[in-house]
């Protein structure tokens, strides 16, 4: 659903992760990145360049918050708003074709089993913060062996 969600939208010039930016912002105003980050289940570092690119869209702004000048607020431009409202709809209907056959019910307790399944996933997340930190390589040059073969051509 995704992939035919991105095909459509691409003619907007957007992808899907601007889209769930745009709606997100779009549905509560003013985001913290790493609030948005939170509710996008964007990387904070890719959320940052994807707003850049928004921003230099002219679809959001940044700015610091008067209470806090240490953190940024992300929010729609008049013209961000209009395109995430000219797009809502399209994704309404895709929702409505992907769930046609099911009934409210069935719906509803889809919708709990997806969202229990991301969160059953969210306990793998200290795993693969462990295997990244061990298969980090050591920065030791005499351990790379292009080195010897850099000093054997000279």
């Amino acid at each position: 659903m995704g992939e035919l969600f991105s095909r459509r939208i691409a003619t907007y010039g957007m992808t899907l992760p601007m889209y769930r930016v745009l709606a997100a912002v779009w549905e509560t105003g003013d985001q913290r990145l790493s609030d948005l980050a939170a509710v996008t289940t964007t990387e904070i570092s890719t959320l940052s360049r994807l707003v850049g690119e928004m921003k230099r869209k002219g679809l959001v702004t940044r700015s610091r918050l008067e209470d806090n000048g240490r953190t940024v607020a992300i929010n729609l431009t008049s013209k961000g708003r209009l395109l995430v409202e000219e797009l809502m709809p399209i994704a309404v209907h895709f929702e409505h074709v992907a769930v046609s056959g099911f009934s409210d019910e069935e719906v509803a307790r889809l919708k709990i089993v997806l969202r229990e399944i991301y969160e059953s996933l969210g306990s793998i997340e200290p795993e693969i913060e462990a295997t990244k930190a061990s298969a980090k390589p050591k920065r030791n040059s005499s351990k790379r062996p292009w080195s010897k073969l850099a000093r054997t051509k000279e």
